[in-house]
């Protein structure tokens, strides 16, 4: 009883000079502290400077009794002697920290302990901090006041984590709402290609679409002109994603109709029939419709092409587009084409129309950059190189069959299914009969 009586006195000697002041850290409602120590003198010394700074003070025992307290209503803080029976201060908060709680307790551990090592093992046990008996008033007001800012901090991370949350959990409902448009603006996109293979008889012709994300800029597809020629054409627009995609869409609408009145390609004839512009003259048109009406920072590249059934004779313009291949009868593969420049980079840019003949048993494929600058895991791209040889393996394979199985092998190179462009493709197979 000696040692408790001296620690009470000495702390009495210290509080009876001190002033009360403000706590510039309390909350509203005050803080919450739970005094544990066997001796109920200490206690009462301890509370009443406590509810004197203006906390709110619940008193326990022993560490079991203040265990059962905590599980009901976790303290702000604690403060709990070293030495008690049953369960020491150290093992009470080691105990209190596996329990958890709803916010974080500031724990202060009392003790005459004074080693390096007791004090190393009570940090340890999950203590914030430790006073040295006897307890200097003045000393336990520092700390705690210590302890509050840490408390002010901690409640803070607390609310910003649950912002955060907040935050996150309506971003993730805005993501979900927004892939649920972009898969619907997808199914869209692809329903611009309203045939995939259609039959004309002297010729077929097959289309392939692959965007890299939700919606791309690539688009394929053909139009009648009259019963003896046909219309194709491949585009590529810059950029991927939304706006890219919405620029597609309304350049489909100058493209895939088969009447004058909704293609740009076409006019009416004398005899009231349809037939084709000039491609150059229509491509040149395409390009200051882009820099003067649509108001966009997106370019596109082109390619053009009207063919003739009964000659095989194809009519092209390349405006920045691959070059379109031929492989003929045999296997073997050409390149053709001028090159040009894109559309809307340049106002009064003109453009070159140039011709190719396919004979029975060739065809014709305008396939986009997505597909020969696909790269392999290392980097290294397909290339012209790697794309003529992949059309030399697959020479028996026709129409949709093919450009499955340029995807397929695409794949397979790039090691993924995702590709980092837009692949697109169209196949037209010319047999000559009627």
């Amino acid at each position: 009883m000696w040692p408790e009586r001296v620690n009470v006195l000495i702390m009495i000697a210290g509080q009876r000079d001190a002033k009360p002041q403000a706590n510039m850290y309390n909350a509203a409602p005050p803080r919450r502290v739970l005094v544990v120590d066997d001796s109920r003198l200490q206690r009462r010394i301890l509370s009443a400077s406590l509810v004197r700074w203006g906390y709110i003070v619940v008193e326990a025992t022993t560490a079991t009794e203040a265990l059962a307290m905590c599980k009901v209503e976790t303290p702000d803080m604690i403060i709990s002697d070293w030495i008690m029976p049953g369960m020491t201060g150290p093992e009470f908060c080691r105990a209190f920290r596996i329990m958890g709680g709803s916010h974080y307790a500031y724990f202060v551990l009392l003790t005459s302990k004074s080693d390096t090592t007791d004090v190393a093992a009570g940090l340890d046990s999950g203590a914030d901090d430790f006073l040295t008996k006897p307890v200097n008033g003045d000393e336990l007001r520092a700390r705690l006041l210590a302890g509050e800012r840490i408390l002010d901090m901690q409640y803070e991370l607390s609310q910003t984590n649950r912002i955060m949350r907040k935050t996150l959990a309506e971003l993730q409902r805005v993501y979900d709402s927004l892939d649920k448009d972009l898969q619907e603006a997808r199914d869209l996109q692809q329903s611009l290609i309203r045939e995939r293979h259609h039959d004309f008889g002297p010729a077929a012709v097959s289309l392939m679409l692959h965007s890299s994300g939700h919606v791309g800029g690539d688009l394929v597809g053909f139009f009648p002109i009259n019963d003896n020629e046909v219309g194709l054409f491949g585009l590529d627009v810059s950029g991927h994603g939304i706006s890219s995609a919405l620029m597609t869409a309304r350049l489909a609408g100058y493209l895939s109709a088969g009447t004058p009145e909704h293609n740009i390609v076409l006019e009416r004839a004398d005899n009231g029939k349809a037939r084709a512009r000039c491609l150059a003259k229509v491509v040149a048109e395409l390009n200051n419709l882009v820099l003067t009406e649509m108001r966009t920072e997106h370019y596109f590249t082109l390619m053009l092409v009207t063919f003739d059934l009964t000659t095989g004779i194809a009519k092209l313009v390349q405006a920045g587009h691959p070059h379109p291949l031929v492989q003929r009868a045999d296997g073997t593969v050409q390149q053709w084409g001028t090159g040009g420049f894109p559309v809307g980079l340049v106002a009064d840019m003109s453009f070159e129309t140039f011709e190719l003949r396919l004979q029975p048993g060739d065809r014709l494929m305008i396939l986009s950059d997505g597909i020969t600058e696909c790269p392999d895991p290392v980097g290294n791209m397909l290339g012209e190189a790697g794309l003529a040889d992949m059309m030399h393996r697959f020479q028996g394979i026709k129409g949709k069959a093919l450009l499955e199985a340029m995807v397929w092998d695409l794949s397979a190179f790039a090691g993924k299914e995702d590709f980092p462009d837009d692949v697109s493709g169209l196949v037209f197979e010319f047999n000559g009969t009627s």
